[in-house]
């Protein structure tokens, strides 16, 4: 059986799951649907075409599904998208999609968003992220599994960051960000390799050492960036990791890539 607080408000056509349990002043729209043993601990809001998953904990004061941040957005029905297992604190805000940026804002499994953390309409946000209080990302950004994102850190719109990277405190981030990728700085810039978060992976001293020297070929070898990115090319078939490094960079489309403080943007 569901619990239900007689102070929250659900409307109908909401589809609530089992065991799940809606604290005082929670307000649930029409086309929400919650997973089985989610809760929503007290004055939550979640409107527009939201899914959350199972076993999520939600806390007060977090809005999820509101529209788009976008001057003259319409009243279309869109989505936003929420893994199983996530943790939702205090006063964070999670957009649903927009029509032109595909309508639907996703986020994986098992993040965990402290309080005053903000997912801006079209962003797709992996497995296993963690979310400082009040980093922001704007508009279409893509966040891959893994990925920890510092308090008060914010992501320009359009914006990639790879699996596993890692993001300084307070970084404003405008380039996309390779896997594996640790940055910070007021302006973020790449300072090297998450190498803490590798070891967490169970990267071998042996694997650690392969994408370590590639690293350093491609970001401080002799030459500008795009003649170093051409020679380590055929260092993609030496680690699984170098590899997706390589495939990354190549799927850039709208941001320029972070480099090294030295490198400047490529």
């Amino acid at each position: 059986m569901s619990k239900i607080d007689p102070m929250a408000r659900v409307a109908d056509g909401a589809v609530i799951g089992e065991g799940v349990e809606i604290g005082p002043f929670c307000t649930i729209g029409p086309h929400v649907t919650i997973g089985a043993g989610t809760r929503l601990l007290s004055h939550v809001n979640v409107t527009s075409q939201t899914t959350i998953g199972e076993n999520c904990t939600i806390y007060p004061f977090a809005s999820l599904g509101t529209p788009p941040q976008i001057v003259g957005v319409g009243p279309e029905l869109t989505q936003l998208k929420i893994g199983n297992g996530c943790t939702i604190r205090e006063s964070v805000t999670m957009n649903a999609g927009s029509v032109r940026g595909g309508g639907v804002t996703s986020v994986g499994d098992r993040g965990y968003f402290m309080n005053c953390a903000h997912v801006g309409h079209d962003c797709h946000v992996g497995n296993d992220v963690i979310f400082a209080t009040s980093a922001t990302l704007g508009g279409h950004c893509e966040i891959g599994d893994f990925v920890f994102m510092g308090g008060l850190s914010a992501v320009h719109q359009f914006t990639r960051i790879g699996p596993q990277a890692m993001i300084g405190g307070v970084c404003g981030v405008r380039g996309d960000i390779i896997p594996f990728g640790l940055v910070n700085g007021q302006y973020a810039a790449l300072e090297g390799l998450n190498l803490i978060g590798m070891k967490r992976r169970k990267f071998t001293k042996e694997r650690l050492a392969t994408v370590r020297s590639f690293y350093q070929k491609l970001f401080h070898g002799p030459g500008v960036f795009a003649e170093r990115l051409d020679r380590v090319q055929p260092l993609a078939s030496e680690d699984p990791a170098i590899a997706e490094i390589l495939a990354f960079i190549a799927g850039g489309k709208h941001r320029a890539l972070c480099l090294p403080e030295t490198g400047g943007q490529s």
